[in-house]
């Protein structure tokens, strides 16, 4: 029986609390494949389920972490064997299905994407749920018909995991990108991803949101949610469109009819958790073909050990990244 490391989080009067803690196979749930986890990342989610009322975990006790890439051990499906690289991200893992943040995983195959061709391990989860969200945000809005030529794309949440990736996919299809961010301190982490233009918060939403404003932009990838997404729909040029995945703002987006029916703008929505396999094996190949980032390792915020997950995972919760932590297993 195989004895491990995992980060186990635990709940007692209401506070959560870390561990590392030695764990053995038995202990992991039922899954097709048993995964030697050489990476992870910390995610917005990640840091939820670190606090008590973080609405991510299920039950107790619990290893989290919603991303990993690693090596088959053992599979019961016939499409992984001992010896493949794979991704698994996505679905229940870190949620109710226990994750990334322990030297073995348990996932089922339906869950697991074969380690595409021009990405390393490593390089898989520089990107990881950021960056994949990222390059489903920016496919869409391709898919939408935006084109280099129709103008400038804004980025929300510039510096965050989902934005700084955007910002470098767009920048490297050659788009040109006004990046939009809170922190001051940022500009040179964004000019290097390629961003082209650099913008306050405040440029974006100013407190106030107005039921159509100038438009300035021909389409966005945003990551905030709430007020700043909708004044960045009033604020798109005609048949603009903003890909959305995030809530850091609020859930409540407080706009009009007016943007979608006097100028033709888009909303669209990007779910990372259930997308179809189909569409992720995809977006998985153009992260390692087209959409790769140049210099990944320009990503990487911090790279730690599994001892030093505890005290990182509220980074994100305090608005202190820039781009990705990077766990190595």
């Amino acid at each position: 029986m195989q004895n491990f490391k995992a980060l186990v989080l635990t709940k007692e009067e209401e506070q959560v609390h870390s561990h590392i803690k030695t764990l053995t196979l038995d202990d992991l749930p039922q899954g097709d494949v048993l995964i030697k986890v050489h990476y992870s990342g910390i995610n917005y989610k990640d840091s939820l389920a670190s606090i008590p009322n973080g609405n991510i975990v299920k039950a107790y006790p619990f290893v989290p972490g919603i991303d990993l890439a690693g090596t088959v051990v053992t599979s019961d499906n016939p499409r992984f064997k001992s010896g493949d690289e794979v991704i698994a991200t996505s679905y229940e893992i870190g949620v109710s299905h226990y994750g990334g943040y322990s030297e073995y995983a348990r996932i089922p195959a339906d869950w697991i994407v074969p380690l595409p061709d021009g990405l390393t391990l490593k390089e898989a989860m520089i990107i990881g749920t950021a960056g994949f969200t990222a390059a489903l945000s920016v496919k869409k809005l391709i898919d939408s018909g935006l084109k280099p030529q129709d103008g400038p794309v804004l980025v929300t949440g510039a510096t965050g995991g989902v934005g700084s990736f955007a910002v470098s996919i767009l920048s490297t299809l050659g788009y040109e990108v006004a990046a939009s961010s809170g922190k001051s301190s940022s500009a040179t982490y964004l000019t290097n991803l390629g961003a082209t233009t650099l913008l306050t918060r405040e440029d974006v939403y100013n407190g106030k949101v107005k039921a159509l404003a100038k438009g300035k932009w021909a389409a966005a990838v945003d990551s905030v949610g709430g007020e700043t997404l909708a004044s960045v729909l009033s604020q798109l040029q005609y048949g603009g469109s903003v890909a959305a995945s995030g809530l850091t703002a609020g859930t409540a987006v407080p706009t009009t009819v007016f943007p979608f029916i006097l100028r033709g703008v888009n909303l669209l929505g990007i779910d990372s958790v259930y997308c179809p396999m189909s569409l992720r094996n995809e977006t998985w190949r153009l992260l390692a073909t087209t959409f790769k980032p140049y210099q990944l390792e320009n990503f990487i915020q911090e790279e730690i050990s599994l001892n030093d997950v505890p005290n990182h995972l509220p980074t994100l919760l305090e608005g202190k990244a820039q781009g990705r932590i990077l766990i190595k297993l």
